[in-house]
């Protein structure tokens, strides 16, 4: 079974792209914190690439920017590539399934607002913060979100 299931804050807006045949897909990629710390008492990230294809694509890039807090399900693709060197390279994706929003875009605003009257943070501070502990099942973290949206799964087949 190739299953994968993350939850974690994007390293900066995804951009829409389009195939030769004009299929809509986009990349970015996730921060994730490890769940333990290391010799050191600090706890390391993870930066996972994330592939996104057709209606879900455009959802991402319309709705979603650096930090926003996602959860993901999809499955792990290997390719390999040569480089300008010529030299074989290894990669490794999640091709989502499914990405949910888990914060609403008031309290995206919100979050970017504060950090913007920081310095940049960088995107192991996208976790630490106290807002990524905050979201509470109990409320709707989706009530001001504004206009509805609908994705029809004929888009994912």
């Amino acid at each position: 079974m190739n299953r994968v299931e993350l939850v974690g804050r994007l390293t900066a807006k995804p951009e829409l792209r389009y195939t030769g045949s004009n299929l809509p897909y986009a990349r970015f990629s996730v921060a994730i914190n490890r769940t333990f710390s290391n010799a050191q008492g600090e706890r390391e990230t993870d930066f996972i690439n994330i592939i996104v294809w057709r209606k879900q694509a455009e959802n991402v890039c319309n709705f979603l920017d650096k930090g926003s807090l996602v959860s993901i399900e999809g499955r792990l693709q290997t390719g390999s590539y040569t480089d300008k060197d010529g030299n074989k390279r290894y990669s490794m994706d999640v091709v989502a399934d499914s990405v949910q929003f888990l914060e609403s875009k008031a309290q995206s605003q919100s979050r970017l607002q504060s950090m913007s009257s920081d310095s940049e943070p960088s995107p192991y501070d996208y976790q630490n913060n106290d807002y990524a502990n905050n979201v509470s099942v109990e409320n709707d973290p989706f009530a001001d979100f504004g206009d509805s949206v609908s994705i029809d799964d004929n888009f994912l087949d």
